[in-house]
């Protein structure tokens, strides 16, 4: 397939509707979502707060609380979103997400390290820690998927699932003698994004708009890594160093999210493969509405793990790996995933 062909996958007249209705439903979850909690405010008290009219009790929690965690939702999903898509783009794998080069089980083990020697006890404190351990285990994936100054798809996967194997590993053994640790890790590793508030966004947003940026800069590459290795190199791709960009940026937007709300599952999966029938398989497209599609899957779930259990809540990534399982069977049976 070329480039020109992936284009044709969307038709141009479609695309605009598509993008229209996308922005739409997640304009519909941020209201969703500063309105729903353990308590429900009417939409029009959260346009009134919004806009500073409202000095009410419900208008200083949808101030204080719910627009901090909506936020820090949108910037998370947006980041899963988009770095799902490089991934898949960078391996040619369809159900590779960050997870592949083990960012989830690096930072996880890293902050269980942390609150096991340092004590610390608060999310805020845990983001240099996640995000030093999701980059490390990246990078050590990335060393083991190297093969004659390249990274090998199938290598990278492969050291990936077995790096990513270990860390779980050691990271159940902390846990399992020392129980002060497993109080103060589980929230943040059932991957949440409750009681984030931009103090804990700020640290690492710069590294998130550097892996926007980078992303940005290789779609039109990774329109033609898709065309295979062999192909890209006779069209004078560079294809190494377009792999090691992407993964470059994989690890600045899925470390940073990782980072904010501990490890949520299946919407770097998730994002790429739902927008791709609407827009086509060329990155140009497809990275920009995967900014769309991440933060709206995630606040949708948020929202949906609020509702579930009131006046309690079930954490998002309970919820992502609840709904996201079945998906994954789906995508691993139909043969329309490319």
């Amino acid at each position: 397939m070329t480039t020109t062909e992936m284009r044709r996958t969307a038709p141009r007249r479609r695309r605009i509707p598509v993008f229209c209705a996308g922005i739409a439903g997640l304009l519909l979850c941020i209201v969703l979502s500063l309105a729903f909690g353990a308590r429900s405010v009417p939409v029009a008290t959260v346009i009134e707060a919004l806009l500073g009219a409202a000095q009410s009790r419900d208008a200083l929690v949808i101030i204080d609380m719910r627009l901090p965690r909506t936020l820090v939702g949108i910037a998370v999903g947006a980041a899963l979103g988009l770095a799902g898509a490089i991934v898949q783009g960078v391996t040619r794998n369809p159900l590779a997400s960050p997870t592949t080069l083990g960012i989830n089980a690096g930072a996880g083990l890293a902050v269980v390290t942390a609150i096991f020697a340092l004590g610390l006890d608060r999310p805020v404190q845990f983001v240099w820690f996640a995000f030093a351990g999701g980059a490390a285990a990246a990078a050590f994936t990335m060393a083991l998927g190297r093969r004659a100054g390249d990274l090998d798809p199938v290598r990278l996967v492969l050291g990936g699932t077995v790096l990513q194997l270990v860390l779980v590993s050691w990271t159940s053994a902390v846990l399992v003698f020392s129980e002060r640790t497993l109080d103060e890790a589980r929230f943040w590793l059932a991957g949440s994004i409750a009681q984030r508030d931009l103090a804990a966004l700020a640290p690492v947003a710069p590294a998130m708009v550097i892996g926007l940026l980078i992303g940005a800069a290789i779609a039109p590459a990774l329109d033609t890594l898709a065309l295979g290795d062999e192909a890209a190199k006779s069209l004078g791709a560079p294809v190494a160093r377009i792999r090691l960009a992407g993964a470059c940026a994989v690890v600045l937007l899925a470390g940073s999210a990782v980072a904010v709300s501990g490890p949520i599952a299946f919407i770097g999966l998730a994002a790429p493969h739902l927008v791709r029938p609407l827009v086509g398989n060329s990155h140009r497209l497809l990275l920009p509405s995967c900014l769309i599609a991440g933060p709206l899957l995630l606040l949708a779930a948020d929202i949906l793990g609020r509702l579930v259990a009131r006046p309690s809540e079930v954490e998002v990534g309970i919820v992502t790996a609840f709904l996201g399982a079945p998906l994954l069977a789906l995508l691993a049976r139909t043969r329309e995933v490319r």
